[in-house]
């Protein structure tokens, strides 16, 4: 589904005299736009009510469905009425994973039910299900060290999530056994693989998220099972009992159908060709509602360009907002935008995403050549305000990730997330973890950096362009 992909001249906006007014004022009075752009954000929230229809009125949004479709049309009509008359589609070929039945039970040595959902873009299994023993694993090296005893076995990959922990039991470490997980299960001959929910809250919710697949290496069925099952599972195997269970999942993956980015511009008035990006993606999970995964983002990001245009601000260079399609199993929107781009990549003088909830701003993850942190650290020092000023190394994501070959510098909106991880790719993911304040003051942050990189009269240096990979 593609809508008007050849992108409109902006019309005339006429603002009430008196806004005009109040906003300049306040910009003289402190030296620049970012306190009139903070006034103007704080003075009359909406990133909520973005947030809100997206998660309670469209709700889940997983690639290749309806709901999808309705989220496109849905957000280009937002932004035009914020005034973004530039605003399009661009197609992206998407997977299509359809979600089934999903029954997991231990059967021996005692009859239990576990609550449990099929990892995104799993195979389902047999007809009549798979019912094999039961080993358990926390690593890729413990799995090794099974060898030939994981051989016609359900792996379980138990490995906790640790609140605060760092990379040795954080969302990185348990995320690559998700994603990976089947595949090396399936090379050492397991029928079939479950994994421990990735989570930081134990209400014996189930997480989802993608796994992968390997050339030439058979794919097996795919679950997560809840924290408190796997430690129910873990019991039982540590007192010596041979725990036998019996998975059914329905899931399949039907043929790629079109979808699309969605895109929106506050042309420069100086410079339009030079880019500056902020994205997130608008798909989502499709147990809760993706309101913090990543309908903040997406509020964050609409609601930005939203205040920047109200006051009538044209950058130097161009404002682009990118609604990133298939983030969540496949990263096609991502790649897509990239190569549909490519002519302009080293014209994108940054990408900034906004993917982690929609917490608290705290400030600037930056990916950049030397120099970089100086300046994003200057263009922040209003945000000390509101306390989003702080900036350190490291930034991007996985939507803009496909750009880092052409060099572009990289900025991730760094947000409060002690209870993101909660939710994130659960049932819970819902409209009641988001508080409005929060969210509002991070879409003024977004607005205050963007609009501060893009009418900056620096650029920040650019990243080394990355060597093309061997093939």
């Amino acid at each position: 589904m593609i809508l008007d992909r050849r992108p409109r001249a902006l019309a005339p906006r006429v603002l009430a005299a008196g806004a005009i007014v109040a906003a300049c004022a306040s910009c003289a009075e402190n030296h620049g736009p970012a306190a009139g752009i903070l006034e103007a954000a704080l003075a009359e929230p909406r990133a909520y009510g973005k947030v809100a229809y997206l998660a309670d009125r469209i709700g889940p949004r997983l690639n290749g469905s309806a709901s999808y479709d309705a989220a496109v049309l849905w957000a280009v009509e937002e932004f035009r009425r914020d005034g973004l008359e530039r605003a399009w589609t661009e197609k992206v070929m998407v997977p299509r994973w359809v979600r089934g039945e999903e029954r997991v039970r231990i059967v021996s040595p005692v009859d239990a039910s576990l609550t449990a959902a099929a990892l995104g873009m799993s195979v389902p299994t047999p007809e009549g299900g798979v019912a094999a023993e039961a080993v358990e694993v926390e690593s890729f090296e413990g799995l090794s060290a099974l060898g030939e005893r994981a051989r016609g076995k359900i792996v379980l990959f138990n490995r906790p999530m640790r609140r605060g922990a760092g990379p040795e039991w954080g969302y990185g470490a348990a995320s690559s056994l998700r994603h990976r997980g089947g595949i090396e299960a399936s090379r050492l001959g397991a029928v079939g693989a479950l994994i421990r929910s990735i989570g930081t809250a134990r209400y014996r919710l189930v997480h989802t998220g993608m796994t992968g697949r390997e050339d030439g290496v058979p794919s097996i069925p795919y679950a997560a099972i809840s924290e408190e099952d796997a430690d129910l599972v873990h019991r039982l195997l540590a007192a010596g009992e041979t725990v036998r269970i019996h998975m059914t999942l329905g899931c399949r993956t039907e043929p790629d159908v079109e979808q699309a980015n969605v895109l929106a511009e506050i042309r420069g008035r100086e410079k339009p060709d030079e880019i500056v990006v902020i994205g997130c993606h608008l798909d989502s999970w499709d147990l809760g509602t993706g309101a913090i995964d990543d309908g903040a983002g997406c509020a964050i990001v609409m609601e930005s360009m939203r205040i920047v245009r109200s006051l009538g601000l044209v950058p130097r260079r161009t404002i682009r907002a990118v609604l990133f399609a298939n983030e969540e199993n496949g990263l096609r929107g991502g790649k897509a935008y990239a190569e549909t781009h490519a002519g302009e990549l080293g014209r994108h003088v940054a990408a900034i995403e906004a993917d982690s909830g929609a917490g608290r701003a705290t400030g600037w993850g930056v990916a950049a050549g030397a120099g970089g942190e100086e300046i994003v650290r200057r263009i922040a020092k209003p945000l000390s305000r509101i306390g989003a000023a702080e900036v350190s190394k490291g930034g991007g994501g996985a939507d803009i990730s496909p750009m880092r070959p052409a060099g572009v510098p990289f900025l991730l909106l760094r947000q409060e997330t002690e209870h993101y991880f909660d939710y994130h790719h659960s049932p819970a993911d819902t409209l009641d973890k988001v508080d409005p304040q929060d969210l509002q003051r991070a879409a003024a942050a977004m607005a205050v950096m963007a609009h501060g990189l893009a009418d900056d009269e620096a650029t920040i240096p650019r990243q080394e362009p990355e060597a093309p990979k061997a093939r």
